[in-house]
């Protein structure tokens, strides 16, 4: 048998099929939307998937304000960030970060789930969040999608 046929294919910049997808928010746990969403940036559901290598699609996702958190997280769950200062850790809450602004919840939730890494940050430009229902995107003409055909 010829062995040379069991080459291991690696993709790269010039072979990878990149694709412009929409994912609509409305009524999606955040979790559940994230980690999902993160695959699809990651490229994992490819049968040409190469883990160091961007082969994963563009997400655009619409109505970001009519995210769901499960149980009482919109009262208990905090963001922390730091201004650098001494003392100058501050909290936020989720329903806050929704008032001022929807897209950060979603953005926070997915970056959490990338690589961390040049390669995290070269996947997180890739998605585009929008609070409400229009986008900037049309000109990519991005193939809508529904997240729980994924598994």
């Amino acid at each position: 048998m010829d062995t040379l046929s069991y080459k291991t294919i690696s993709a790269n910049k010039a072979t990878v099929d990149k694709q412009w997808l929409l994912v609509d928010a409305e009524g999606e746990t955040l979790g559940r939307l994230a980690s999902k969403v993160a695959q699809l940036l990651r490229g994992k559901y490819k049968p040409s998937f190469t883990p160091h290598v961007d082969c994963g699609d563009n997400v655009v996702i619409i109505n970001a304000e009519k995210i769901n958190l499960t149980g009482k997280k919109w009262d208990s769950k905090t963001y922390v960030r730091h201004t650098g200062y001494p003392g100058g850790q501050r909290f936020t809450t989720a329903k806050e970060m929704l008032a001022k602004d929807p897209a950060r919840i979603v953005e926070k939730s997915i970056k959490g789930m990338l690589p961390k890494n040049k390669l995290g940050a070269e996947l997180f430009r890739n998605l585009k969040v929008y609070a409400g229902s229009a986008h900037n995107q049309e000109a990519q003409k991005p193939t809508a999608i529904n997240l729980n055909d994924f598994k």
